[in-house]
């Protein structure tokens, strides 16, 4: 059996696996203060950005749901990783050697390994297809691809390859690189038949699915031979990498500009995500053989980053506030179908959602190759509101020039009209829905209303009543005593009122403590007293502190190395707590004014300490009797005076 990774080896992966580029693979991210940056949260329905990444500590934390921890817990949480996965993958990208205990340096194929095993055998499958395309036998796959307007370079530019007719292939080949019949079953590259395993894929165009980080974790095969009886698209199983719900085919490629222009433009196949690309349409991705969901949302609206402000909008220039969405759909009864459901995803985004169809029918792959590419620029530029195509596409379902008609069409499109998420936007959507059937607005707006009604006694879609949304947490808190994915949260300590000035003093001293150790006086603070943080939780974090060795310790070593080990010695309670002070943003945002902020913070919690004790002598002092108690009293009137004087001179040299 595998032993663990050595423990030096853990720290090394941890401090060289730069954690503002792995999240920022999935979390759009932007300066928030000195050092610190902030995103959506990805781990829960998270409307502005309460998500924060602090670098020069290496550690996360959300202000919404409570959730933290460092480069190597973010990766378990986001992929479904273990801990061990974790720590090979970064190995991996970081160019670290690993080594076990228990018997030295472990097979990458054998288990604890087994994900890095499924990514490296897909690796290999799609470098193998894309060789395929050029030999004689995939003529029939660039013929494909030539049709379509797709040269060799773009086949490059995006992978595409050739499964080669025949049972085993790829399976010949990758056993050639080391892997197991066992192994490439799991990774659902082959099939199990009644006489062993063979290819999955055979005589088919392949594209390599690959997921936001750019790792292949599946793949989608079109038929190109008659006698190929399988259907039109073949799509790789569900398995431990890929989950079809889960994965946009050209997130990898189009996940900067998809940040940058703040726009996500939904197409239906791999071709059309093709097309959209070469045509300047950068950000197009597609879902893989399902409808688009709840899951397809979540990483699009992550991705956008925070659409609170302004989200929503169409601004008279036509450009929209907040970000955009555009679903490109068929004209068709199925493309209608398919915007429907598209607008019960729509109420995941603050982002203006679109629709964008060719009146010919057209999907981009046809638009490029009959009219060009400015064409798909011009099919996406023209786009109109999602709610706006709903409506019309349900009207066009009823017969207007009767009374009946006209009735039947007023209330199958009032619960449209009362879905649509801006509270602002449903009255003037009602007036247009009026003025498109020909009747008086009152009217429109009463059925809607009464729709709005009927959708929030019956729990269906529309206000989505009942919806929680994540509320800001004290120190240590956590919302609802859960974790997003429902499991039992952690203990966690409650936290004081923020508006305490002397607890704001001690949560920003500890939060100078946790960040900048190099910045302020090492041996005033280990001088503090046991009990110089009056609040409960922070006196906790203030003991973890001692317990690590002091402020004078961590020196020399860097911040994240510090706060892991304060973070080691907190009890468990604490740890979440310890996190979250490593990762606030402090309130000084000019960098060079850093150093001097942390030694003012530090100073008053100080003075706030020697104030305390000297009411606590003069207490005592007035409590003694300096006849009786002469050289008690004495001795607390010399500490006295010691106290005041250093109080003043710490005053004068603040």
């Amino acid at each position: 059996m595998a032993g663990r990774i050595r423990r030096e080896d853990v720290t090394t992966v941890r401090e060289r696996a730069r954690i503002e580029e792995v999240v920022g693979e999935h979390v759009t991210l932007k300066p928030a203060g000195v050092g610190s940056l902030k995103g959506l949260c990805p781990f829960h329905d998270d409307r502005s950005p309460s998500f924060h990444v602090r670098p020069q500590v290496g550690f996360w934390h959300c202000f919404g749901c409570g959730e933290g921890g460092d480069v190597i817990s973010f990766l378990q949480k986001i992929d479904g990783l273990g801990f061990t996965e974790a720590v090979e993958h970064l190995a991996g990208r970081v160019g670290v050697q690993l080594q076990y205990e228990e018997g030295g340096a472990v097979r990458p194929g054998e288990e604890p390994g087994r994900r890095q095993r499924l990514l490296e055998a897909h690796r290999h499958a799609a470098a193998f297809y894309a060789e395929q395309l050029l030999t004689p036998g995939a003529a029939v796959g660039r013929q494909f691809l030539a049709e379509r307007g797709f040269d060799r370079s773009a086949a490059e530019q995006f992978g595409v390859g050739f499964a080669p007719q025949g049972w085993d292939h790829l399976l010949r080949h990758l056993r050639s690189k080391g892997f197991t019949e066992a192994e490439l079953t799991v990774s659902g590259l082959l099939s199990q038949g009644n006489r062993g395993v063979y290819d999955r894929f055979r005589g088919r165009l392949m594209w390599p699915i690959r997921d936001v980080t750019g790792d292949v974790v599946g793949f989608g095969a079109r038929r190109l031979l008659e006698e190929d009886q399988g259907p039109k698209y073949l799509n790789s199983p569900d398995t431990a990498l890929y989950k079809k719900a889960q994965v946009l085919y050209g997130i990898d490629l189009a996940k900067r500009e998809i940040a940058k222009r703040r726009q996500v433009v939904v197409v239906e196949g791999y071709t059309d995500v093709m097309a959209a690309h070469l045509s300047g349409v950068p950000t197009a991705v597609a879902t893989c053989g399902t409808a688009f969901g709840p899951d397809h949302a979540r990483i699009v609206r992550r991705l956008l980053g925070d659409t609170s402000a302004g989200g929503g909008v169409q601004l008279a220039s036509g450009a929209s506030t907040g970000g955009e969405v555009v679903f490109t759909f068929d004209g068709d009864e199925a493309g209608q179908k398919a915007a429907l459901r598209a607008f019960g995803e729509d109420q995941k985004f603050y982002a203006q959602t679109f629709v964008a169809v060719e009146p010919s029918g057209m999907d981009p792959c046809e638009l490029r190759q009959e009219k060009g590419p400015d064409a798909v620029q011009a099919l996406v530029a023209g786009r109109q509101p999602l709610f706006e195509f709903v409506i019309r596409s349900t009207l066009r379902r009823h017969d207007l020039d009767t009374v009946e008609g006209r009735v039947a069409a007023l209330r199958a499109s009032a619960p449209v009209v009362a879905g649509i998420r801006d509270a602002a936007l449903r009255p003037e959507y009602g007036r247009m829905l009026a003025g498109w059937l020909g009747m008086e607005a009152e009217t429109v707006l009463r059925e809607v209303s009464a729709a709005a009604r009927r959708s929030r006694d019956g729990g269906e879609r529309g206000s989505e009543p009942g919806r929680r949304h994540p509320t800001m947490p004290g120190p240590g808190e956590r919302p609802g005593g859960a974790g997003p994915d429902g499991a039992p949260a952690r203990p966690r300590l409650v936290g004081p009122d923020r508006t305490d000035p002397v607890a704001k003093l001690e949560r920003n001293a500890l939060e100078v403590l946790l960040q900048h150790p190099g910045a302020v006086d090492a041996a005033a603070v280990d001088d503090l007293a046991p009990d110089a943080f009056t609040v409960p939780a922070f006196r906790a974090v203030h003991e973890a502190i001692r317990a690590a060795g002091g402020l004078t310790s961590a020196a020399g070593g860097s911040p994240a190395a510090w706060v892991d080990r304060v973070r080691e010695e907190a009890a468990l309670p604490v740890q979440p707590l310890v996190l979250e002070l490593a990762v606030t943003p402090l309130p000084e945002d000019r960098p060079d004014a850093v150093d001097g902020y942390a030694r003012g913070v530090v100073t008053a919690l100080v003075d706030l300490g020697i104030t305390r004790r000297i009411a606590d002598l003069r207490g005592r002092l007035q409590r003694m009797d300096p006849q009786r108690e002469v050289e008690a009293y004495q001795a607390a009137f010399a500490d006295l005076i010691a106290l005041e004087s250093r109080r003043r001179a710490l005053r004068q040299d603040a």
